[in-house]
């Protein structure tokens, strides 16, 4: 069968969820092949649990500079890869990061883009998530190898042990002049709770909230469930959450197995990027909220009697499990 390109996602000692999620895509395509892009010994920590998820081949894209620059390192080893392998398609995930590799990928190879993909079948045939969210679409490339960016939370990530076979990739020098360098890195503030975009449960609190010290409310209900916060456009501009945190268009997207919204309205910014959540549920006080549309389960009430009730009753059942 033929290769599928996946670029693989991780933090140098460990292999992002959303990368699992795009080996158990490409496996409807073809073989999945990881690429791995970082500083020499990187594959090496990472081969095993890319294997066990299904990865045929890693392609191992390693150099000194290799976490010096943003994308052109991965730009370059997915198109090094490409011309050695001539693959069914390339995933990447649809993160900021992402987006722009796939773009830029695609424009080298001279071949169709598709992005906010959540799934694809074995014809190619991929579906999307467009115009902000409004529409649903199908669609196919035609020209050259598909570049597809898929949604995280999109697939489940499976675990399908193989023989991983490791090869070489040479990465060309870098023009520092045509290429942004990282001058500094900071650990984003998240304390024990999984990250936005991988969680299985997140929990959104937006202008309703009222202020800084009502995301406690929003925080409490997250722990209790285990999962992620997030936070609207409307209350991160207002300084209630930090940037980091926000789920919409111009922020993240995330597609959780369950997405509970606290006092967000639903305007389509933020609908954008979470409507693909697998069940949502929405509390607001205005029985006009667009977002009690979209959700599954809709209540009608005041989130700072209903996130705390629901946060107890979830704690006494764990603690009578």
């Amino acid at each position: 069968m033929p290769e599928v390109l996946v670029l693989v996602d991780h933090d140098g000692e460990r292999v992002h969820k959303s990368t699992y999620e795009l080996l158990a895509a490409a496996r409807r395509l073809g073989d999945p092949a990881a690429v791995v892009v970082g500083t020499p010994g990187t594959t090496g920590r990472l081969r095993e649990s890319l294997a066990r998820h299904g990865a045929t081949s890693v392609h191992a894209a390693e150099s000194a500079e290799a976490g010096e620059f943003l994308a052109t390192p991965a730009v370059d080893a997915l198109e090094r890869a490409a011309g050695e392998v001539s693959p069914a398609a390339v995933l990447v995930s649809a993160t900021t990061d992402g987006k722009e590799v796939a773009g830029r990928l695609a424009a080298r190879l001279d071949a169709g883009l598709l992005t906010d993909v959540v799934d694809v079948d074995p014809s190619g045939v991929a579906t999307q998530v467009v115009f902000g969210g409004s529409y649903t679409v199908r669609s196919q490339v035609t020209h050259g190898p598909p570049v597809i960016a898929l949604r995280p939370g999109s697939f489940e990530p499976q675990e399908c042990p193989v023989e991983a076979e490791e090869r070489g990739l040479a990465l060309p020098p870098i023009d520092p002049a045509r290429s942004a360098r990282v001058t500094a890195r900071r650990t984003a503030p998240g304390g024990d709770r999984p990250e936005l975009t991988e969680a299985a449960v997140v929990v959104s609190g937006g202008r309703g909230v009222g202020g800084a010290d009502g995301f406690k409310v929003v925080e409490e209900l997250a722990d209790a469930l285990g999962g992620a916060v997030g936070a609207s456009r409307a209350a991160v501009d207002a300084g209630y959450y930090p940037h980091q945190f926000q789920v919409g268009q111009t922020g993240k997207s995330v597609s959780p197995q369950l997405y509970i919204a606290l006092g967000i309205s639903g305007a389509i910014q933020h609908l954008a990027g979470m409507q693909t959540s697998r069940t949502i549920v929405a509390v607001n006080k205005d029985p006009e909220a667009p977002i009690l549309d979209l959700a599954d389960y809709a209540v009608v009430g005041d989130l700072f009697t209903v996130a705390p009730g629901l946060a107890r009753e979830v704690a006494a059942r764990r603690a009578g499990s």
